[in-house]
């Protein structure tokens, strides 16, 4: 586990001197999805357990090893997917990726951004994963998408970083 922990941040260090960790989501961003700024009083898993909508999220999260990662000094910027999210995905494929560890660490770091990234610094472009893939942010009138999900909620603050909450699950190529 100490191993994994390094590689992640070894990663998480590398991605942020490759990629600057910028992108915005001002353009377009409709008024409401306006930020909601207030002051961080626990990490991202804190944070999203104690939101209640992402309860599938925590499952993954702890299935594949990355509880403490996701605790660390971070910074992340986490696309977090809701339970609703999750459940678009067939049962079946659920439980396997839940089962299978390699799978689930690649879709769930594929799921954060190195840095912490809010509303404001988002623009429309491709921004480089933990995972190590890029994602298609995409900022129109219409509101934020990253690869296929929306971005139905901005800027929930964490002590490590920053969620923004997605639709639907984005899996790496």
């Amino acid at each position: 586990m100490k191993r994994f922990k390094s590689v992640v941040a070894s990663a998480v260090a590398a991605a942020v001197l490759a990629t600057g960790a910028s992108f915005s989501f001002a353009d377009g961003m409709p008024s409401s999805m306006a930020p909601a700024r207030t002051a961080a009083k626990a990490d991202i898993v804190d944070t999203a357990v104690g939101a209640g909508q992402f309860t599938t999220l925590a499952k993954a999260l702890t299935a594949a090893g990355l509880i403490d990662t996701l605790k660390g000094p971070g910074p992340f910027t986490v696309f977090a997917p809701t339970d609703a999210a999750f459940a678009k995905i067939p049962a079946a494929k659920l439980d396997a990726l839940l089962a299978d560890k390699a799978a689930l660490t690649k879709v769930l770091t594929y799921h954060v951004v190195p840095g912490m990234v809010v509303a404001s610094d988002v623009r429309t472009g491709r921004v480089k994963t933990v995972e190590g893939d890029y994602l298609n942010v995409s900022a129109t009138t219409a509101g934020v998408t990253v690869n296929d999900a929306k971005v139905v909620k901005t800027d929930i603050l964490a002590t490590n970083g920053v969620i923004h909450v997605i639709d639907t699950v984005v899996l790496p190529n």
